[in-house]
């Protein structure tokens, strides 16, 4: 008799990773069981060090990992390598890793990445446009009815315009923010409409005043609160005509690209970086060869990230005219489609039972 694969999704403290891996999890379709995994100060230790085993698990405050085992475990980013690959040695199972793994690239049956993680090409590293983030459907429609009549005398178009803030690559600080304000009314200006306005937790507080301080159009502000039930950041990607999002965020224009509508992107310099970049030649190869066995981590690259979105159509600058946005990508579909195929090749369960991928 044929079986569903099992699938364990190992869940961390990152909500975009966790989120991204559900949304995996859901598109295979298969009998799946979530393992919420604490940490110790022992995760700090480097993933080489870590190797293939539970060190740095807090095995007490974390999920037990025990039997029935899964057919397919699908972790994401550094912390939770070393427990996928203990799982891949304990019961055989497939280890799929989300963005990146700062490990040995061998050791891993699919590693699906993004463009600033700066992996290599290797046949087990699934390069994808852009991060896996889709809002559902019923959601969006639930918030369009709850915000429409909010926005309703406000002249459009809508200019949705989305608002991240610091991180490990930038730094957005009262200046950049201003000049974002400034930049994002002269849009709404010269359309005569309006901007449906909304920071993100990471916006610092006086960088929030010093954009607000410089919008003179219509607007629908928003300030981000955490623990507000009655966020419109959903109401914004239903209703808007058109999108500004700012450089920062792997996650906020691939959210706003998945409505098919223009999508801009506000960018300034990031922090210097002193990590090594280098391609071609000898040295080229030998930087490859440290990052795909785990001795190197390089520096995030946002550039690389925002430079993919643009050349398959999907974003432009917001100092570039805006056009409307290229067929976004199906790299869910893809990917899916090789986690498929990776459990027919691998065959029966070692009891003989036959595994029916669907």
């Amino acid at each position: 008799m044929a079986d569903r694969p099992r699938v364990w999704v190992l869940l961390g403290k990152g909500a975009g990773g966790n989120a991204q891996m559900r949304l995996v999890a859901g598109a295979l379709g298969w009998p799946c069981v979530e393992k919420r995994l604490v940490y110790t100060r022992l995760e700090r230790l480097p993933n080489l060090f870590r190797g293939a085993t539970r060190i740095g698990l807090d095995t007490r405050r974390s999920d037990p990992l025990e039997p029935p085992w899964p057919d397919v475990v699908i972790g994401a980013s550094r912390r939770s390598a070393p427990v996928s690959r203990y799982l891949a040695r304990r019961c055989g199972a497939l280890s799929i890793h989300l963005l990146h793994v700062q490990a040995p690239l061998r050791h891993f049956d699919l590693v699906a990445t993004l463009p600033q993680y700066r992996l290599p090409e290797r046949p087990n590293v699934m390069h994808l446009s852009g991060a896996l983030n889709r809002i559902p459907t019923a959601e969006l429609e639930a918030a369009r009815a709850r915000w429409e009549p909010e926005f309703k005398d406000l002249p459009r178009p809508w200019i949705g315009l989305i608002v991240g803030g610091n991180s490990s690559s930038y730094a957005f600080d009262a200046e950049t923010a201003a000049r974002l304000g400034r930049e994002a009314a002269a849009v709404a200006r010269q359309e005569g409409g309006s901007l449906l306005i909304s920071t993100t937790p990471r916006t610092p507080a006086a960088s929030a005043d010093a954009l607000f301080a410089e919008i003179d159009v219509p607007a629908y502000r928003y300030r981000f609160e955490r623990g507000d039930g009655d966020n419109p950041y959903h109401g914004f990607l239903a209703l808007a005509d058109r999108f500004v999002v700012t450089v920062d965020s792997a996650s906020l224009p691939m959210e706003a690209c998945q409505t098919g509508k223009p999508v801009q992107v506000f960018s300034w310099p990031r922090k210097p970086s002193r990590a090594l970049s280098l391609s071609g030649g000898v040295a080229g190869r030998l930087y490859e060869k440290a990052i795909a066995t785990g001795l190197l981590k390089p520096a995030r690259d946002f550039d690389a990230y925002h430079r993919v979105l643009r050349e398959r159509g999907l974003t432009t600058e917001l100092s570039e005219p805006q056009h409307a946005p290229a067929e976004m990508p199906d790299d869910l579909g893809a990917l899916t489609g090789r986690i498929r195929e990776l459990v027919r090749a691998r065959g029966p369960r070692s009891d003989g039972t036959v595994l029916d991928v669907g």
